[in-house]
């Protein structure tokens, strides 16, 4: 498992600072793998590591290194002691995590410091070289107070409703591209093709308004299904839900009716405006590949850190 960093990043800018608590090493039988992290702060969390017991006591741990500031190693051993009937044992660091600590997390592969000796063991200096020249992917290990864990790379989630022309002509043209994350959403498996490219998530959903309230706040999405009253349903839930970006297909006629019946719903004209209709570069034409190739254009133009080119442009 990889260290989840959008999720962290989410956490910490809504939290300020977090917790991570993640499961180091393990010997035995244990409830999760090395790498099962959550995150926890003064009053919830998310994700678990599992273990019932285990998992109550780690995050009342946590709670008490976030008042304290200090990271930690903690062995547990899951016998009757602690309700665990697993017999094996496991190691939990729990880290603190704020803004800038998160601005110093490397990219590939995270070798640190929880507590313990000074400099890190030989044999994780050596993991952490491998990945940097070869890209080995390094398991999450922790040798006398060191910790290494791979980190996932920061993709940009693209949430896409519709699986028509238009829908199908985007996810052929945007799925290879690197570090993206597509969900594709529509009303019956039946409207997809028989073959999704590899690392298209399908989600199938009678009302795909419903979906909204799984997708990452700072999602972008694209809005093409086959209905207008779909379509202005996910508008009017993305606009309660928030996101990154928005952009809808569609003429300047459809666009003028939805503010109106976004307006009606209570949306201010500054939230309106955060989408975007139409998407693609209307130069290009209206044919599917031609909206494809110009949303693709924009994606490419924008930076992760800037507005994408469906808001820069609305």
């Amino acid at each position: 498992m990889s260290m989840d960093m959008r999720g962290l990043e989410r956490a910490v800018a809504e939290h300020g600072r977090v917790a991570r608590v993640v499961v180091a090493s393990v010997e035995g039988s244990a409830p999760r793998e090395p790498g099962t992290a959550m995150l926890v702060w003064p009053d919830g969390q998310s994700d678990t590591i599992g273990g019932g017991a285990l998992e109550f006591e780690a995050v009342t741990h946590a709670r008490i290194a976030l008042a304290d500031g200090i990271d930690s190693l903690v062995s547990r051993s899951l016998g009757p002691a602690l309700g665990q009937c697993c017999g094996g044992a496991v190691v939990l660091a729990t880290e603190i995590y704020d803004e800038a600590r998160l601005a110093n997390v490397p990219a590939g592969t995270y070798l640190r410091r929880v507590t313990g000796q000074a400099d890190p063991p030989l044999a994780l200096q050596r993991a952490a070289a491998r990945t940097r020249s070869s890209g080995e992917v390094v398991p999450t290990t922790c040798q006398s107070g060191w910790l290494i864990e791979p980190v996932a790379p920061h993709v940009r989630p693209l949430w896409i409703y519709g699986a028509g022309h238009v829908g199908r002509a985007i996810v052929e043209v945007m799925a290879p591209l690197p570090d993206i994350a597509i969900t594709w959403v529509d009303t019956g498996a039946d409207r997809f093709p028989d073959n999704i490219p590899e690392g298209v998530t399908k989600l199938v959903a009678a009302n795909p308004a419903n979906a909204v309230r799984h997708a990452p706040s700072d999602a972008e999405h694209l809005i093409l299904t086959y209905s207008h009253a779909l379509d202005l349903e996910i508008c009017h839930q993305l606009l309660g839900h928030g996101f990154r970006a928005t952009g809808l297909i569609g003429s300047a006629t459809k666009w003028a009716r939805f503010r109106s019946r976004l307006r009606s719903l209570g949306h201010s004209d500054a939230q309106i405006s955060r989408i975007r209709c139409p998407i693609g570069d209307p130069a290009l034409g209206k044919h599917p590949q031609a909206v494809a190739v110009g949303f693709a254009a924009e994606w490419l133009s924008s930076s992760p850190t800037a507005e994408t080119g469906m808001e820069a442009n609305a």
